[in-house]
């Protein structure tokens, strides 16, 4: 079987474009890569990429000079996950309170990890997790 490099893409599908860049962007400290009105791309560390979609404006397959996309969209609180290290966790905390961003839980995993779980402006659930959540993490 072919084997799995890693995860590339992850994507959050937004009601308001401008504010879910200026949140990824002034909160999580993201770049952006590519930024227009149905996508924006961030540069999310590592190989990895968060994509942000408006809501909605992706449905439709999506043809261009190299292929086309399939389209796609979701709904409701989506969650995914951010890596950091273990010693910038309480950073992070001290970060996202005076950034006005309610905690909505914390986790000390059985490996040893430990996650802080808060929401985007859309209601996603995020969360910035620490070395020893996964056996390969």
């Amino acid at each position: 079987m072919p084997k799995i490099e890693g995860l590339l893409e992850s994507a959050l599908y937004v009601d308001d474009m401008a504010r879910s860049v200026a949140f990824f962007r002034d909160v999580m400290g993201l770049e952006p890569m590519i930024e227009g009105d149905r996508l924006t791309a961030f540069d999310a560390g590592g190989q990895g990429v968060l994509l942000i979609f408006t809501r909605g404006a992706s449905t439709e397959d999506m043809p261009g000079p190299g292929g086309v996309v399939p389209g796609h969209d979701g709904r409701g609180p989506l969650h995914m996950a951010f890596a950091i290290a273990e010693d910038s966790y309480d950073d992070w905390h001290a970060h996202l309170i005076a950034a006005g961003i309610q905690i909505r839980g914390e986790m000390h995993w059985p490996r040893g990890g430990r996650s802080l779980y808060f929401e985007d402006p859309d209601g996603h659930v995020l969360e910035v997790a620490t070395p020893g959540l996964w056996p390969n993490y």
